[in-house]
């Protein structure tokens, strides 16, 4: 990667506080890396705690002195248009920055870039939907209701889709009239910050939303704790979650927590073959398989396995990888040396439990590869579902391959971990395939298709895979409090005790 490609780069990046850059309270940063080159790109604030004290600060003003919760909805609506034009204007320079940062395909970017952009598209819409409720009540009362933003929302972004998961949460929670406190990961800032100045671009006032960048451990867990906060929005690995909602109970805040899968793919023996063999490679090795949603559980009936692998491998070694901004990769590389050492721990775990690597299960070879953080796509077999592999996830290019002899052993394999976001389905039975949906414990299910999900569609998980559904108009709802106003309206006045 070429740094001229991204002239737009800036050298150094600070925290968003009330509509202005600023640096850090303790004047200390931390380097961004290039994940496909190990080289470092920029630095970036380091926040302290007193950082979050001033950006909750800023959001709790805007919030309380009527900036942006008293617009009229149409208003705001205008506003997220206007920030959906500005991302259009600059999409090229966005996705130069998401690859850049991330290491992933070019072609993954530009789509997760465009979701983002038809996100905000979508809530500008969906304000227009924000209304409460008359009910008559007997005896002279009279009542309504009325939607009300749920206040100041920290939200918390991971490495894997930046932007993406980003405009997940901002836009339904600036159409609701929330204010914000934005984290995104460590490794990932920048296309969060680009994000934010393009929302004051659009005319968003100062404090609405705030950018605190570092260390998760510590900012990122005092801004859940912090009691200035009334909503927390997590995307990231179960544990975490788990914390944060241990955190958030302190002080009762309403929280969404998007997290972990392991998600299985089910390929009955009727299925058109080459359509399934293409949809498993894609929902595995899309995004490096970084990817919450990732089909990393291949359950195939057992009459059709062979010849299933035997196909699946042919395309797997078809996938282009090397330069993420070549318009011909397919698949990037993976986001920093932790994590491949992660994913490869895995393949040699499984390895030890009696299972074979089918291909991959190393780094690709080459002299483009020897820097930066590349795996082979990778294939699993002779894997049982009692096995780590099988139950844990890997968060990476891996996908593990597991028989099954009926429909019955198919549901309860699928079933049988404790996470639940997707799952897919391929057979050419509708029945079957709906018999199937039907006992799936999984928020997201896939017929015949290898995608998860459009703007517009709610995503979310069962289990341990968290609660709550974004994406979707119903995520209003989790940015908004319903206030209930009973009024007596009698002629005559009331006396219950009769005295």
């Amino acid at each position: 990667m070429h740094m001229e490609k991204v002239a737009f780069l800036k050298e150094k990046y600070d925290l968003l506080i009330n509509g202005e850059a600023v640096p850090g309270s303790s004047g200390e940063t931390f380097t961004v890396y290039n994940p496909a080159t190990g080289e470092a790109i920029t630095e970036v604030a380091k926040a302290t705690r007193a950082d979050v004290d001033r950006a909750v600060e800023a959001a709790r003003a805007a919030l309380t002195q009527g900036k942006w919760a008293r617009w009229p909805a149409s208003r705001r609506g205008q506003i997220l248009n206007k920030i959906a034009s500005i991302m259009r204007s600059r999409f090229k320079e966005l996705v130069e920055l998401e690859v850049l940062n991330t290491g992933k395909a070019l072609s993954a970017a530009k789509g997760q870039v465009m979701q983002a952009i038809e996100d905000f598209e979508l809530y500008a819409g969906a304000v227009s939907t924000i209304q409460g409720h008359t009910k008559p009540v007997p005896n002279g009362f009279f009542h309504y209701s009325v939607k009300e933003p749920v206040g100041v929302c920290a939200q918390i972004i991971p490495w894997n889709y930046p932007l993406m998961m980003a405009a997940w949460k901002v836009a339904p929670a600036l159409a609701a009239g929330c204010t914000i406190v934005l984290k995104p990961a460590s490794l990932t800032p920048l296309t969060a910050l680009a994000l934010a100045d393009i929302c004051n671009e659009a005319g968003v006032p100062n404090g609405v939303i705030n950018v605190i960048t570092g260390s998760g451990s510590d900012v990122g867990s005092y801004l859940v704790e912090h009691p200035g906060v009334d909503k927390v929005a997590f995307t990231g690995e179960t544990t975490t979650g788990k914390d944060i909602m241990a955190k958030a109970s302190e002080t009762l805040k309403r929280v969404t927590l998007e997290l972990g899968g392991k998600s299985p793919n089910i390929i009955f023996a009727d299925a058109d073959l080459e359509a399934a063999v293409n949809g498993a490679v894609f929902g595995i090795y899309y995004n490096t398989g970084q990817s919450c949603e990732a089909r990393s559980r291949l359950l195939i009936h057992e009459d059709i396995y062979d010849a299933f692998i035997e196909r699946f491998i042919e395309k797997t070694k078809q996938l282009r990888l090397g330069d993420p901004f070549s318009e011909e990769t397919h698949v990037g590389a993976v986001i920093s040396q932790a994590q491949w050492d992660t994913i490869h721990s895995y393949v040699q775990a499984a390895e030890a439990e009696g299972a074979r690597v089918l291909c991959g299960g190393k780094r690709p070879e080459g002299k483009e590869f020897e820097r930066g953080h590349w795996y082979l796509p990778t294939l699993i077999g002779d894997v049982t579902n009692d096995m780590r592999v099988a139950q844990e996830e890997i968060f990476g290019p891996v996908v593990v391959a597991i028989k099954f002899k009926d429909e019955q052993e198919a549901i309860r394999l699928a079933n049988d971990t404790v996470y639940g976001l997707a799952a897919a389905v391929w057979t050419r039975d509708h029945a079957l395939a709906h018999r199937v949906t039907g006992q799936l414990k999984a928020g997201v299910i896939m017929v015949n298709n290898p995608f998860s999900t459009f703007p517009g569609l709610p995503f979310g998980g069962y289990k341990q895979s968290g609660f709550g559904r974004e994406l979707a108009l119903e995520s209003l709802d989790l940015y908004m409090e319903t206030k209930s106003v009973l009024s007596y309206v009698g002629p005559k006045p009331l006396n219950p005790f009769g005295l």
